[in-house]
């Protein structure tokens, strides 16, 4: 993208002291954005012609760390430009008009400038939503800029890649993969591209994941047409066992969500002896759909949902964090505890981060809390629950509130060995051996499940009250009607398009 700016932006006939914050804000968001800001020739002609010397070089000097314009369109030509907008009445105000010509003409996308008379001429000629002050060109332009506000467990790092050693043996398997991956590295790091990455106790990577947004085709066999998506530009994952792999296919969700995406893709050569990303990214719906030249293999992901043949366990997996919630489908407040509700929800906003989460367990990093695969354990004697149904949880005691939806995947009933439940639960379990033998010294509920959203708003237990959709606090999981829950998830704020009924 290419803008032309005033003069009057950055320097002030009156005042040769410092930018103001507005367009220091500008100038950053802009340079994020890699867009080629110029000025006119004839605004530095026009400098030129100041006869205080001190006020000119000082102009001259700010002006001159931008690009110039190449070959203007010369608006005294277009007699039908000039007839709508009139005639210069000094050669100041032939300075504008030139400027403004170059928006009609195409010659950049956008102006900015303060000066009144450009915006009233801009007015006449149908421009003015390319035509900006330096307030709406902000407010603009941040619109543009990817939203990298996701947020993330102690245990990550979101860190620019000019930190990160390429030399690490973390990085040997891409270069063998990717003959260009050092060449590619070194231009995004210049970029000032991010990562989020996992670093190991000895300080080496054990995992890093690097995002962007696209608004292109992509050449494959068959051609993928030109659209917006997040592309997963590098997911590797060395500890497989810490479930950093899953938290980094959340974290990817997330990204596209916050910057209104609703498709991802990656491209991958598949290993022929077995891929554990490719299995990771097909659980959540990563389809491949084509294949490059190159030899890999595009895979893409769509978060909005759609029936078809699918159930309802099977959307929830195949369009995460979409689901399926119609009429048919049961739905189930679940209470839990402050300290169970800490733990199983880790980014559920509002909560403070503790020390547990920066513990170890036997040697290895907690992340369970911070995935999509989770599993509850309580001691309710509700039968009905079944795959597919749709769990409310309503943290207890401190918020009183629901704060976060579920998809059931399986239940275990009547669980009463620690063995048993630690077979059930594999490694989605926040909950310590300890804790599992003490839970099932009772029978004890196994609740296998996904977590979709926490909601923006959580829906407090006066409301619940008041809507008579419970008369009391819940002290134990319970089932409420179709309509209910509706009333709760409009509330709640949950985004329609994440749900087909």
């Amino acid at each position: 993208m290419r803008l032309l700016i005033d003069t009057n932006i950055f320097i002030y006939r009156e005042d040769h002291g410092v930018i103001p914050e507005s367009i220091q804000t500008l100038i950053k968001i802009l340079s994020k954005l890699r867009v080629q800001i110029l000025i006119h020739p004839l605004s530095k002609e026009e400098i030129e012609r100041d006869k205080n010397k001190k006020r000119r070089d000082i102009a001259l000097s700010k002006i001159g760390a931008y690009a110039t314009l190449e070959n203007p369109p010369d608006a005294m030509k277009d007699e039908k430009f000039i007839d709508m907008v009139g005639r210069a009445e000094d050669s100041h105000e032939m300075v504008d008009i030139n400027l403004l010509y170059c928006i009609y003409r195409e010659a950049t996308q956008y102006l900015i400038t303060e000066d009144k008379g450009i915006h009233k001429k801009a007015s006449v000629v149908k421009l003015s939503d390319r035509v900006l002050t330096v307030k709406e060109a902000i407010e603009k332009f941040e619109g543009f800029l990817p939203i990298e506000t996701v947020q993330i467990p102690p245990s990550l790092m979101h860190v620019p890649l000019h930190n990160l050693d390429i030399q690490d043996p973390f990085f040997d398997s891409l270069k063998k993969e990717y003959h260009d991956f050092e060449d590619w590295w070194t231009e995004k790091s210049r970029e000032g591209r991010k990562a989020w990455v996992y670093f190991r106790e000895n300080g080496k990577i054990g995992a890093i994941l690097i995002l962007k947004t696209e608004d292109e085709a992509i050449p494959s066999v068959p051609p993928l047409p030109r659209k917006k998506r997040v592309k997963v530009c590098t997911l590797k994952v060395e500890e497989i066992g810490h479930k950093i792999g899953e938290l980094f296919i959340k974290i990817s969700i997330r990204f596209a969500i916050n910057n209104q995406l609703d498709e991802l893709y990656l491209t991958h050569y598949t290993k022929p002896e077995g891929d554990h990303l490719v299995d990771l990214i097909e659980e959540f719906g990563f389809k491949k759909v084509s294949e490059k030249e190159t030899g890999e293999y595009v895979y893409v992901k769509s978060i909005h949902p759609h029936k078809d043949n699918y159930g309802t366990v099977e959307i929830a997996k195949q369009f995460y964090p979409g689901f399926y919630d119609g009429v048919e489908v049961k739905k189930f407040l679940v209470p839990i505890q402050p300290q169970h509700h800490n733990r199983l929800f880790i980014d559920c906003s509002g909560r403070q981060t503790s020390l547990f989460e920066l513990a170890k367990r036997g040697g290895e990093l907690i992340t369970e809390g911070n995935t999509i695969k989770k599993a509850y354990l309580c001691h309710s004697k509700i039968k009905k629950l079944s795959p597919g149904d749709i769990l409310l949880f309503y943290r207890s005691q401190d918020i009183r509130a629901v704060t976060t939806i579920g998809i059931t995947e399986m239940v275990y009933n009547d669980v009463t060995s620690a063995e048993e439940a630690m077979h059930y639960i594999g490694k989605r379990s926040v909950y310590s051996v300890k804790e599992i033998a003490e839970m099932t010294r009772k029978p004890t509920k196994v609740i296998l499940f996904m977590q979709h959203f926490n909601l923006p708003k959580p829906v407090p237990l006066e409301f619940l009250k008041r809507e008579n959709i419970i008369g009391w606090a819940p002290q134990s999981i319970s089932e409420i009607e179709h309509k209910e829950y509706q009333q709760i998830k409009k509330t709640g704020g949950i985004d329609e398009s994440f749900t087909i009924d």
